[in-house]
């Protein structure tokens, strides 16, 4: 307020600064501060989860099953209604601050038990969390009345895995023409709904073909710059017009939209400086920056984001396979029967060793970090390991995955712990193989795209399906 008293700005935008600012609208309002933009009661609109779970039943779009919370009594009821797995967190929180996904009654408990002093102000929200789902970001902007989709980004990790810490794909990777049609659709009746004006963010999960909204941000999120660059589009300056009274219509906003490129955001940890930290992702943001690979194909694409993060995906050699029980199915498999054909050497833990020998995988067995002497550490430092793919689940697998994960950033061998980004370091890795890299200036690679692409968004299931088609013709 000292600011705004002695500049005494016309107005004040607050939705380019992540979650921070948004929580001020409402204070900065009552002081009289005119905001600019999505107003501060569609901002709380979108905050509150009941406010904004009957505005979801009003438009009959699904979210996965929900309440909120202020103590564990309450918490254990919502449980008890909705079921377990749960993904609790806190409201209003930046970063994914103090987000947990929670598997049971104690697990909950001891969740409420610290996070009430996280944001006493505002309750804790409880969802029930959808494993093996595809996960999706949109990012659009609007001027009240009519909606432009900027980018559509598919998650490489499934859902769990913090937005900001997975790596996205743009245009996304595996998709069908109606699933395409129903995120466009979904973006555009809640962007309308929620009279936004400027940048909307919108996550959506995608399980048993079913597409959920998780939650809209009615501000830029930290995916805009990405998808900027990878699009030519300016997102920021044509939302900044549009929240001083400009329209879509006034600036004449036409994108090709859907690049004919392939474009990977990847996530860069600080854990080289921070070799004690926690090196498992989950649901609270751990990354620290963001590079981009692009190239006319995923796999390259991927294989470029990679390298710019500081973690180069071998040619050849040996890799460590360590996978969690609930990890141990045929998919599993089929990633490591790829770098096999590869002709990689497979080296596991003894339960994954045996796990793969069923599926028919031959592969060394190795000791755990907890376990005697040469065991995975000794190996890794030794330079025997040229990937490591550990997918830990409990206690003693977190501690041998923060002692793996310490010597993987030690001695700079690339260190996986999805199943989904396995599987695209493999196939990165075989299109390594194929194609040379080519390096292009990022405005070369929009003026082909201008050449090559629609200038239309799609609108319809017949648009959906070009624009798939479209996708994949350059992606495989």
């Amino acid at each position: 307020m000292n600011i705004c008293d002695q500049e005494r700005p016309d107005g004040v935008i607050v939705s380019f600064g992540g979650q921070t600012p948004l929580k001020l609208a409402k204070a900065l309002e009552a002081q009289g501060v005119k905001i600019l933009g999505t107003s501060p009661e569609d901002i709380d609109l979108a905050e509150d989860r009941k406010r904004f779970g009957a505005l979801l039943d009003r438009l009959a779009i699904p979210c996965p099953p929900y309440g909120t919370a202020f103590d564990a009594v309450s918490a254990a009821e919502v449980t008890s209604r909705i079921g377990y797995p749960v993904l609790v967190r806190p409201s209003y929180v930046l970063g994914g601050r103090a987000m947990e996904i929670c598997y049971d009654d104690r697990n909950l408990a001891g969740y409420m038990a610290q996070a009430v002093h996280v944001s006493p102000d505002h309750p804790v929200l409880i969802d029930r969390f959808l494993e093996d789902a595809f996960e999706f970001d949109v990012d659009a902007v609007c001027d009240g009345k009519d909606v432009f989709i900027g980018g559509v980004m598919q998650h490489i990790e499934e859902a769990g895995i913090h937005s900001g810490d997975s790596a996205c794909v743009l245009p996304p990777y595996a998709v069908t023409a109606p699933q395409l049609h129903t995120l466009l659709d979904y973006t555009r009746r809640l962007a309308l709904a929620l009279n936004v004006v400027g940048l909307v963010n919108i996550q959506f999960a995608m399980q048993n073909g079913v597409i959920y909204v998780l939650e809209v941000n009615p501000r830029a999120s930290r995916t805009v710059p990405f998808v900027s660059k990878a699009t030519g589009i300016p997102l920021a300056k044509i939302a900044a017009k549009l929240m001083v009274g400009c329209t879509l219509r006034d600036l004449d906003v036409k994108g090709y939209g859907w690049a004919k490129h392939v474009a990977v955001k990847e996530s860069v940890f600080p854990f080289s400086k921070f070799p004690h930290a926690r090196h498992f992702l989950g649901p609270e943001m751990r990354s620290t920056g963001e590079v981009m690979g692009i190239a006319d194909s995923f796999g390259l694409s991927f294989a470029k984001s990679q390298i710019a993060a500081g973690s180069t995906l071998p040619g050849k050699g040996t890799v460590f396979v360590s996978l969690n029980d609930n990890d141990k199915n045929d998919r599993a498999a089929n990633v490591v029967k790829s770098f096999l054909r590869l002709g990689f050497n497979i080296i596991a833990t003894e339960g994954t060793s045996r796990f793969l020998l069923t599926r028919g995988v031959p592969s060394r067995t190795v000791l755990k970090a907890s376990e005697g002497t040469l065991n995975i550490i000794d190996v890794i430092r030794n330079g025997w390991v040229q990937l490591i793919i550990n997918t830990p689940l409990g206690q003693v697998s977190r501690q041998d995955e923060h002692a793996i994960g310490r010597m993987a950033y030690e001695y700079k061998v690339p260190f996986i712990t999805t199943l989904s980004a396995a599987a695209s370091a493999a196939r990165s890795i075989a299109e390594m193989r194929r194609h040379e890299f080519t390096v292009m200036s990022i405005q070369e690679y929009h003026e082909l795209a201008r050449q090559g692409g629609t200038t239309e968004q799609p609108v319809s299931i017949e648009d959906c399906s070009r624009v798939v088609e479209y996708i994949k013709s350059f992606q495989m």
